[in-house]
């Protein structure tokens, strides 16, 4: 479905005034406040889209499912969203049939990665979980049981990694394969994901990246791939310690010394060991727990920025300062039964959060695109899954949010007070995205059931963004998207149609309509290049401004 179809009213008019409230006392509404000035022709910061660079796709099984609408929502996300790279666990994992017997077996492998080029898309590939035949013990992760349990010693795993990479090379070519990225393990640091210790992972880390790079030293290898933030000392050692998890209310959260997990330890060890990091990895979840625990605590809404600030900081001071960071897993929590992924705040948020963090990082990589993945989600049409698309196909507000942030230009000219101005260099035209975070929430969006969501939508003001985009194009035609509670958010189209149990055929095609139904309208610049934006935007609300002629 191309943008320009969507649902839409659409409004033409001369000079913005689709956008002003109507003249007070015979004054036009300037005179009654003055609005920003925002210069459209300074030199502007060349930025990249890291938002755009990853996203997230459960198992690499997943995609082999009969019935399976994996591939096809992968290149509907890959169409309006501009994602570059596809990211999953298990390459490893038994269904893949890599190693039995000694013998290694690529066939699928080899298909679930050509079916990823064909969308346009690169494999980020997570090196996990191991073949049966090769872990260390019978511990498992999921309910697909991945083997978590390390090898006394990781020469055959070694010898794995060495033979998949040789034959990438062989099967893709080597100026294709060394375009992605080998990421060792998902997580280590939970005991769910790595039944060792910190230095088994690191000797592990350190034997997988000498294999790749035997293979081809051009190809990119990183880690440790660590869940979210700690602002306490529960894994400063071999392994977690509960006893030093800290308590206390939310508020008490912003004073705690946020670090990323096992990044200082992991790249100490790597420059000690002369280990090759080409990147590093993490999970920076805004909260204070991982997975489904309904006992942790959401932290302030400016928690991905000093995450971010504190990695960079951390990698620039390190053995490797070239490193890049690619935090490969994110969203508002990491829970897949959270109700407020599927409703309309956390595209404010993310859309926020990724602005702040502009030049902090090379990725930022939304878990996940789809809720087809198994990760314990729910089996009705909306059950809080990560996804930005539910599993029916029915495009959820964060994937407006991520759809709007693919539309910026690659100039960055004004980003402040929820208002961030681009302009693309190729062609001079401009794109403002404009968005209502409520102050009143000083969190992220918290993690919770409907009746969290409901309480989370009460919050905040109205805000009269008000603001001039000064030498612009002349006559220039801008079309204007709105996503709103009522427009472009598929919770709302389904409370409409009654909350069916079910869609039948009919009511599921509507239902995708009505999902990305964004309210469109069309504005001009004047005929001395001013477009004047006064628009009052609800808690929540997003409003994209994009020069389209």
């Amino acid at each position: 479905m191309e943008r320009r179809n969507f649902l839409k009213q659409a409004i033409v008019t001369a000079a913005g005034t689709a956008l002003l409230p109507g003249a007070v006392s015979g004054r036009s509404f300037w005179e009654e406040q003055q609005p920003l000035l925002i210069d459209t022709k300074i030199q502007g910061r060349t930025f990249s889209h890291f938002w755009s660079k990853c996203v997230g796709a459960g198992r690499a099984g997943e995609v082999f499912r009969p019935g399976s609408t994996w591939l096809e929502q992968l290149q509907f996300t890959k169409k309006l969203c501009g994602f570059e790279y596809c990211r999953f666990h298990g390459i490893f994992h038994d269904d893949m049939s890599v190693y039995q017997g000694g013998v290694y077996n690529w066939l699928r492998v080899d298909d679930l990665i050509n079916r990823i080029l064909k969308t346009g898309m690169k494999p980020f590939v997570e090196l996990s979980f191991f073949p049966k035949e090769m872990a260390g013990g019978t511990s498992t992760a999921f309910w697909w049981k991945a083997n978590v349990s390390p090898p006394a010693d990781f020469s055959k795993w070694a010898q794995l990694v060495t033979n998949f990479t040789k034959h990438c090379i062989e099967k893709f070519g080597q100026s294709e394969v060394s375009t992605w990225y080998f990421e060792v393990w998902n997580e280590p640091n939970q005991k769910a994901m790595w039944d060792g210790s910190k230095s088994q992972y690191f000797a592990m880390y350190k034997a997988t990246a000498q294999a790749i790079k035997a293979v081809s030293p051009a190809l990119k290898v990183g880690g440790p791939a660590t869940s979210n933030f700690v602002g306490d000392g529960r894994f400063d050692g071999e392994a977690e310690d509960k006893s030093k998890v800290l308590s206390g209310s939310t508020e008490d959260l912003d004073s705690l010394p946020w670090k990323g997990v096992w990044i200082q330890d992991f790249l100490d060890y790597c420059k000690r060991e002369q280990a090759p990091v080409d990147f590093i990895s993490t999970h920076p979840y805004p909260t204070d727990f991982p997975y489904n625990n309904s006992k942790g605590r959401t932290r302030g809404a400016d928690a991905t920025l000093k995450d971010l600030q504190w990695l960079r900081a951390t990698v620039d001071k390190s053995g490797y300062p070239k490193a890049e960071i690619h935090l490969t897993e994110w969203g508002t929590s990491s829970s897949g039964r959270d109700a407020m992924h599927d409703a309309l705040p956390p595209a404010a948020y993310i859309i926020k959060a990724n602005v702040d963090s502009i030049g902090l990082a090379d990725s930022l990589s939304y878990w996940s695109f789809t809720d087809c993945g198994e990760e314990g989600m729910g089996g009705q049409a909306f059950s809080g899954g990560f996804g930005l698309l539910n599993y029916q196909g029915i495009a959820k507000p964060s994937f407006h949010a991520y759809r709007m942030l693919h539309t910026l230009g690659d100039e960055l000219l004004y980003n402040k007070d929820g208002i961030i101005v681009t302009r693309h260099k190729s062609t001079q035209k401009l794109t403002t995205l404009v968005y209502n975070y409520p102050a009143a929430l000083k969190t992220a969006p918290p993690f919770g059931a409907a009746d969290t969501v409901d309480n989370t939508l009460k919050l905040g003001e109205p805000r009269n963004f008000t603001f001039k985009l000064m030498n612009t194009n002349k006559d220039a035609r801008f079309n204007v998207e709105i996503l709103d509670r009522e427009n472009g958010n598929a919770l709302y189209a389904l409370k409409q149609a009654g909350n069916p149990d079910q869609l039948s055929g009919d009511q599921l095609k509507t239902m995708q309509q009505m999902a990305m139904a964004v309210k469109e309208e069309q504005v001009l610049s004047s005929n001395v290049g001013v477009l004047l934006i006064s628009k009052i935007l609800q808690p929540w609300d997003v409003m994209l401004i994009d020069e389209t002629a």
